[in-house]
């Protein structure tokens, strides 16, 4: 399964099990004026030339749902009857108890703090969510949420489907990576959701389906959806210049969004895509890493036989195109989406080959780090892994689809599980038409084998096509492209601005930061809001005011909408 968080995966970090309140900015009055159009109740709303929006998200998972509830007013505060198992992070909590989060020194809280992420306010917000969680403690949280109209911050969020983000994507019979209360956001605690539901969580893992429910039901039960503009793409965000009439540089977002025409006779519906632009002083990347698959860059890599997604494998499964019978089918990987590419075509009984560039016992391979009692299906390919590999001889070897003709480096003369075999520290270097690949040792000895299928499962890279050069400049390494583990963007620790960004107002966080952890991806959510907060008090003390969502309304609400009439109507649903 690939990895979201997407959300994308963990965001979306998922596995085949062992078999595999409140109110939002303007208030519920305002939103009544407009037409509802689309579902989610979004609302139609002209945004007139000259104006601009505070914040615009792009991304809708939990990223940017998380992004939304602390902009819409939501605030936490040390709640006066609590305690923190951390006796130092509590007594700096208690020196401005009348401060909430958003306004105290984020630098200043994180210190001396340590925990599972790179990110130093990730550890804060997360320490403070669920204090000692990684010890297995379920404290209760210090932080109480006050509802403050007052301090929110006008935004939109954009999305290509529903709120949850790639979430929605993934395979409902799957669990999560993260236990179910590391998944939940501020202010709705998921098992109370699922229990409301009439759901189980099954050893404290939930399915992929329940959390994409769950963060849409979420948007709803905070009332963020006037807030949110799904079904759209975003094609370009540029730096909008100074105009002659004494404006401020800007950001300027263009893209497209999908709406629903006239119903047509069967009773399905004709969509079309209307071109939207907006202006925003600040712009906020929260896409997920997992649109575009990694690639080897082999030959034959793009032969019919070769996928690069999970989901390929799932199609062929669903098609009959695997059983006992079949070729092996060649996963290429050593994550937690070749893992359960492995799970699933093993369940299938059919023969698996299993190429990977690192050691089974690499430190740095997840495996090593899971928790055995709390990821027996994770544990069990590990196994695999570890005990039957690949022996090589002093000539190059031409498997057949005979899987067990290949010697396990098992003692046992029978294999422990029976049609899989390892190739650690090997490297694919050729696809052929015949639909036998050529792999490649660390010693330089190949290896051919014959396959039915190929499943290259090596990571992902976000879909960044909206920045010139796909963003590479932004990145730690700007000759590379973007990606979560290898090279995230770079960011200030603690307001998650875009260092390289060509003007102010650039923010980043989620994966694209390198955080592929919901627990952790509500840090830079918190990093940015506070930040947000920050220089809206310092411009409302200049008296630089910016523009709200009830004026918003208040100019267009009475007007028609006239995009394609006069062209410098700029028309988004939100």
């Amino acid at each position: 399964m690939g990895r979201a968080g997407s959300c994308q995966p963990e965001l979306g970090a998922v596995s085949h099990a062992a078999d595999p309140p409140g109110r939002g900015v303007g208030g519920h009055d305002r939103t009544e004026r407009v037409q509802v159009q689309l579902e989610m109740d979004l609302h139609d709303k002209e945004i007139l030339p000259g104006d601009i929006l505070p914040v615009v998200i792009i991304g809708n998972g939990p990223s940017g749902i998380c992004l939304s509830y602390l902009l819409s007013g939501y605030t936490p505060y040390l709640s006066p009857e609590a305690s923190h198992p951390n006796p130092l992070l509590h007594s700096k909590l208690a020196e401005q108890p009348h401060l909430s989060l958003l306004e105290q020194d984020l630098e200043y809280l994180c210190e001396g703090l340590e925990g599972r992420s790179s990110n130093p306010v990730a550890v804060l917000f997360d320490s403070l969510l669920l204090p000692d969680s990684d010890f297995g403690f379920e404290h209760t949280s210090p932080l109480e949420w006050r509802y403050e109209p007052e301090r929110a911050i006008p935004h939109l969020v954009l999305g290509k489907g529903p709120p949850g983000g790639a979430w929605h994507a993934m395979e409902g019979s799957m669990l999560t990576l993260s236990l179910a209360n590391w998944m939940e956001l501020p202010g709705l605690k998921l098992k109370d959701w699922m229990r409301d539901k009439r759901r189980n969580v099954r050893n404290d893992r939930a399915t992929p389906a329940e959390i994409a429910s769950y963060y849409q039901h979420y948007v709803s039960q905070m009332s963020l959806e006037q807030n949110f503009a799904c079904g759209t793409l975003v094609t370009s965000v540029t730096r909008q210049p100074s105009s002659q009439e004494g404006s401020s540089p800007c950001w300027r977002v263009t893209g497209l969004q999908r709406r629903e025409g006239e119903e047509l006779g069967d009773g399905s519906t004709l969509s079309e895509e209307v071109p939207f632009s907006v202006l925003a002083h600040n712009v906020v990347l929260a896409t997920g890493t997992h649109d575009i698959p990694a690639r080897l860059g082999v030959q034959g890599e793009s032969l019919p036989f070769v996928c690069h997604s999970f989901w390929d494998l799932e199609a062929a499964i669903s098609r009959g195109e695997l059983d006992q019978s079949s070729d092996p089918v060649l996963v290429v990987g050593a994550g937690l989406t070749a893992a359960d590419a492995v799970l699933a075509t093993h369940h299938l009984n059919t023969p698996v080959y299993h190429a990977f560039r690192r050691s089974v016992t690499d430190p740095e391979l997840i495996f090593n780090q899971l928790p055995k009692l709390l990821y027996p299906e994770y544990h069990k390919v590990h196994q695999m892994m570890t005990q039957q590999q690949h022996q090589h001889n002093n000539s190059q070897q031409d498997h057949t689809q005979n899987l067990h003709r290949s010697t396990p480096s098992s003692s046992s003369s029978l294999p422990r599980y029976p049609g899989y075999l390892s190739f650690p520290h090997h490297r694919v270097v050729e696809f052929r038409p015949d639909r036998k690949c050529v792999l490649e040792s660390d010693a330089g000895q190949r290896t051919v084998v014959q396959v039915s299928k190929a499943l290259v499962l090596i990571g992902a890279h976000p879909n960044l096509s909206f920045l010139d050069n796909n963003g590479r400049s932004l990145g730690m390494n700007p000759e590379e492209p973007i990606s979560c583990r290898r090279n995230p963007i770079e960011v200030d620790p603690f307001t998650n601005r875009v260092i390289a960004a060509n003007g102010p107002g650039m923010y980043a966080m989620g994966p694209l930061v390198g955080e592929n952890f919901v627990r952790f991806l509500k840090g830079g959510a918190l990093a940015i809001a506070s930040d947000l907060a920050k220089r809206q008090k310092e411009e409302a003390e200049r008296g630089e005011g910016e523009l709200s969502i009830d004026r918003l309304m208040d100019r267009c609400v009475d007007r028609q909408v006239t995009t394609r009439a006069e062209p410098e109507v700029y028309l988004v649903d939100v």
